[in-house]
């Protein structure tokens, strides 16, 4: 409680540097100015005639990650209403473009005890469901005071965390232990929360939601289409794309992009940073390569002297993945940690990422070990591995089948997760009964 108490105190006297960084964030990307009412439990309460369960990500890459889990509890529970959160202004924009009106949308409080009991009392939900690794102590706390569970969805701990929220122990193992489930992603993420003091009955391996991924249909036939006519007016031969680049990265990804003109020049390159708000500086970085391009946001086709597209929209990388022939993924040539990889895999794509992808060490290691995935140190190996793949499809075909085989065998957490759910709760399934426990994971 006291450790808990310094915590707040703290929070509370670098709140004025938030506020700060939020708003030089605003600077470039407006949208960080918008709604920070909500940040402090400030919005216009739910209708609180139905029962809510409240879903909580940090940005696009876990919000995209829970939506098939979403889509699964609003089947599952129809009389609950799903409240989501995010926490940053690109998670907002995928809950608003995936989920629309079908769920209650605001961003998440920040961790004061007055702006979660605010938050709270408007939501009133019979459960909490955190994705990954967001843990926060007076959230929990409150949670806990209230009855509400809380559950640590597709939850993963790396061992530098686990050792840095080692050194806060009697801060962090509180907390943990309040916590109605940790759902681990794998056992080595499993191992170290029981290590920081979660009880063992309350750990379980059901695996990553992120490979019950149910790729849009309607986005696939887009991108296929693209593709086709990219290829057409171009003159393509090839596509390529470089998916949620990082600074740093997107420099290397073009001198690539530049050395493999020289063997293919009628290669065409799909660049798409992470971060909306860099879309224009990524733009720079491309006329001072020297290399031709056209915005995805002008609608305009490829022609025979475009030589990348920026893809400079959100919503839209299944798409650009679905037109592609080989895709490298970004946030793993620069130590930010990598991104979801399985979104190409599952359309069969073959996969190349740098190696710094400490966010997805399971996930690149099965991957790896399936066959479905290439590693590249730097624009150098780059170029010579997506070179490999054009010189030869059909390489590139038995890669993309590697990695779609192993999406397909690694399916189920979301329903091992649902059977935990109805255990915790007692709400029973509604659309399709329980699932029998010998789906449940240890």
């Amino acid at each position: 409680m006291l450790s808990r108490l310094l915590y707040t105190l703290l929070f509370y006297s670098v709140m004025p540097f938030v506020l700060l960084r939020l708003s030089y964030r605003a600077v470039k990307a407006p949208d960080y100015a918008k709604r920070w009412r909500e940040r402090f439990g400030w919005f216009t309460p739910r209708n609180t005639r139905r029962p809510a369960i409240w879903v909580h990500s940090v940005s696009v890459g876990e919000t995209l990650a829970a939506i098939p889990l979403i889509n699964k509890l609003q089947e599952c529970y129809p009389q609950h209403q799903l409240v989501v959160t995010t926490m940053t202004p690109t998670g907002s924009a995928q809950v608003k473009s995936k989920l629309g009106d079908q769920v209650f949308h605001v961003y998440a409080p920040y961790d004061l005890p007055g702006a979660v009991q605010r938050f709270l009392a408007k939501i009133q939900p019979d459960l909490a469901i955190m994705m990954e690794t967001e843990l926060w102590p007076n959230t929990i706390a409150a949670c806990h005071a209230q009855e509400i569970p809380v559950i640590l969805a597709n939850a993963r701990l790396s061992h530098k965390s686990a050792n840095g929220y080692a050194k806060f122990r009697s801060l962090v193992e509180p907390m943990l232990r309040q916590l109605s489930l940790v759902a681990a992603q794998d056992q080595a993420s499993a191992d170290r929360f029981k290590d920081l003091g979660v009880a063992a009955d309350k750990v379980s391996v059901t695996g990553s939601i992120k490979f019950d991924l149910q790729p849009d249909q309607d986005q696939v036939a887009t991108g296929c289409t693209l593709r086709q006519q990219w290829l057409e007016s171009g003159k393509k031969q090839a596509v390529w794309v470089a998916a949620s680049t990082h600074p740093g990265e997107d420099e290397q990804v073009l001198r690539a992009h530049q050395q493999l003109l020289k063997t293919h020049p009628q290669v065409l390159l799909i660049l798409v940073p992470r971060h909306p708000e860099r879309f224009n500086q990524v733009a720079t970085l491309i006329e001072q390569a020297g290399l031709r391009y056209i915005r995805r946001t002008s609608q305009q086709l490829a022609d025979e002297q475009t030589q990348v597209i920026l893809g400079d929209t959100m919503g839209e990388l299944l798409m650009f993945f679905a037109a592609c022939d080989v895709a490298f993924i970004g946030g793993s040539l620069v130590p930010h940690g990598g991104h979801n990889m399985l979104e190409a895999s599952a359309l069969g794509k073959p996969v190349l990422t740098g190696t710094h992808v400490f966010n997805f060490m399971e996930i690149s290691k099965l991957l790896s070990e399936s066959g479905g995935l290439l590693w590249v140190n730097d624009a150098e190996t780059l170029v010579i591995e997506v070179g490999k793949l054009l010189k030869s499809p059909a390489q590139a075909e038995i890669l993309g089948q590697k990695g779609l085989q192993l999406v397909s065998q690694h399916r189920g957490a979301i329903d091992r997760l649902l059977v935990h759910i109805a255990a915790i709760t007692g709400l029973a399934h509604q659309e399709r009964g329980s699932l029998p426990s010998s789906q449940i994971k240890e």
